[in-house]
């Protein structure tokens, strides 16, 4: 194989790399298609304070609050469907118990490929069940769950903001429950 061949080879290999990582950092950050501005920005509030503002598409109520072990607590703050055929759960997970609580690993799921990644919430998923489907997180090439990652305690008091990545039910179903391994059941609207 001649030199000339390999260093190009190379480089449209790490280009591809590039290009699906930049397409998957742009997927995740998407605003769901939606164009419409805020009212108001959150360096001038009518109030005149330093309050921070809730975040565009996200309202103050959560879609759904479920309790867990030892007070951890998850409140879902938005369930988006996207153009790009998946849809992103963004949610709170606090901890409402007196001690610092060590992150339950059986959040992660069962699965070998996403325990190897670490803490995650790969356990997650979506059931859709006038459809009788049941959606998993999905994952990157390298099998590391499409979810917050990298936790391991929080501190009594203190929340974690969290996301996690499905592929989309049908445009048909607009609700679903989500369930996560140590949590209550919830049941969350998909919007757009």
């Amino acid at each position: 194989m001649s030199i000339r061949f390999t260093s190009t080879a190379r480089r449209g290999t790490v280009a591809l790399a590039v290009a699906a990582g930049l397409a998957l950092g742009v997927a995740g950050c998407g605003s769901g298609g939606d164009d419409k501005k805020p009212e108001t920005s959150a360096s001038a509030s009518k109030s005149g304070g330093s309050d921070p503002s809730a975040q565009e598409g996200q309202s103050d109520e959560p879609l759904a609050e479920l309790k867990g072990s030892n007070g951890l607590v998850l409140d879902i703050t938005s369930a988006t469907r996207d153009s790009g055929g998946f849809v992103t759960v963004n949610g709170s997970l606090k901890n409402d118990g007196a001690n610092s609580i060590a992150v339950p690993s059986a959040l992660s799921g069962n699965e070998t490929e996403i325990i190897r990644n670490g803490r995650s919430l790969g356990g997650a998923t979506l059931v859709d069940s006038k459809g009788k489907k049941r959606y998993y997180v999905l994952r990157d090439t390298d099998g590391r769950p499409l979810t917050t990652t990298g936790f391991s305690t929080i501190r009594s008091g203190d929340d974690l903001a969290v996301f996690m990545q499905f592929p989309a039910p049908p445009s048909t179903t607009t609700e679903v429950s989500f369930e996560l391994p140590t949590f209550s059941v919830g049941t969350i609207k998909i919007s757009g």
